[in-house]
């Protein structure tokens, strides 16, 4: 068979709840030089996927996968495709280092199937350097060969692929926050987000180990104070609806000179003004890092707030140059293996088969109702 058919899910940029499944030939006979067509096997999907679409154009998630018309020249007006994490197998290859059967991890589109340009292959992996793909970091657009990845475990893939993009940010930005945190109250918004307890986790449990004085506390929707709580990574946990707790327990332990560094992962403008009012000047440091609350109706107002906007990637970058790639790797995949341990009875596994399953899951994400202690297993077959 040289026609593969790609089945792919096209989202409207201007009103992300409206989405078209579309199907693509791919005539395998047609790739070019270092070429490479790879097949989904499955990937993960959480709000951290939303993030993406919501912050398509600001942050130019849409440029890595561009929706094709019928002659595959011309952008679909209006829409694109999603990124995701997940696994893929090599289906076809122009490219003599890269063998049909290989098994990959890395940054893929809602697609079943994708053509990329292979380049910069080395032992642990390989990037795609296609001209049609425009790249935000060199980041994204590498894929990790499985067999030679020291964080790859056949039997744990739902973890990987729900939890790997999203604990590499927390990875990096408990690093980031270790070199200039000093006894600040650390506060992560959206406490029961993915991204936001790996980043507790890790700042919790290296405080003793870093001889650090700062406090994690967690802030979330009064639904998940009890989910958070039990997940064990972070020292306190508030709802929102009990900020006043926070200014109130240092006035009663006498603290004229607390500080308070949020590290923002809701975009929720309306959330950060309350903190801000309730906490003052002690509000030192504000640090956004993701959208999970894409639909707030108030935006964080970056210039005003004075805040810093942390891009992982470039962090990633910054580690892997400094302590070499495999090093990076296996500092990595020891982190992960202490967080996987420590949370592994707060989630469970849930599979989602075919086009129609994988629109549906993208529309509960999208509105808040998917269920956020699934770890979702995503397959187009």
């Amino acid at each position: 068979m040289t026609t593969i058919k790609s089945q792919q899910i096209w989202v409207d940029q201007q009103n992300l709840a409206n989405t078209n499944v579309v199907s693509r030939d791919i005539n395998i006979n047609d790739l070019q030089q270092d070429e490479v067509l790879l097949e989904t096997d499955s990937f993960g999907f959480s709000a951290n996927n939303i993030t993406y679409a919501a912050l398509g154009f600001k942050m130019g998630y849409w440029g890595f996968f561009p929706a094709k018309s019928d002659n595959d020249v011309d952008e679909a007006h209006g829409f694109g495709i999603v990124p995701v994490w997940g696994f893929a197998t090599v289906k076809a290859s122009c490219h003599s280092d890269i063998k049909v059967g290989e098994k990959v991890f890395g940054y893929l589109p809602m697609a079943s199937h994708w053509v990329i340009k292979a380049g910069k292959v080395a032992p642990h992996g390989f990037s795609d350097i296609h001209e049609k793909r425009k790249s935000i970091s060199p980041v994204y657009d590498q894929y990790l060969r499985c067999a030679a990845d020291p964080g790859y475990n056949k039997n744990r893939e739902a973890w990987q692929l729900n939890f790997r993009p999203l604990y590499m940010t927390s990875f990096v930005l408990d690093d980031y926050v270790a070199e200039k945190a000093n006894n600040e109250t650390l506060l992560l918004s959206s406490a029961s987000s993915k991204t936001a307890l790996g980043t507790a986790q890790l700042l919790k449990d290296q405080k003793a180990s870093r001889n650090a004085s700062y406090k994690v506390v967690g802030l979330t929707s009064k639904q998940n104070v009890d989910l958070v709580k039990a997940s064990g990574c972070y020292d306190e946990v508030y709802s929102y609806d009990e900020l006043s707790a926070l200014s109130s327990e240092d006035n009663s332990s006498q603290s004229s000179d607390a500080r308070y560094w949020l590290l923002d992962f809701a975009a929720n403008g309306t959330l950060i003004n309350d903190l801000t009012k309730q906490l003052g000047d002690s509000l030192s440091d504000v640090t956004l890092i993701g959208a999970t609350d894409w639909k707030a109706q108030e935006k964080p107002n970056t210039k005003l707030l004075n805040a810093e906007i942390f891009f992982a990637p470039a962090r990633v970058k910054l580690r892997q140059h400094e302590w070499g790639h495999e090093a990076f790797l296996a500092k990595y995949a020891s982190a992960w293996k202490r967080f996987a341990e420590k949370v592994s009875d707060q989630f469970y596994e849930q599979s989602h088969r075919g086009a129609d399953a994988i629109t549906q899951l993208y529309l509960e994400t999208l509105n808040g109702t998917a269920q956020t202690k699934a770890l979702n297993v995503v397959t187009f077959d």
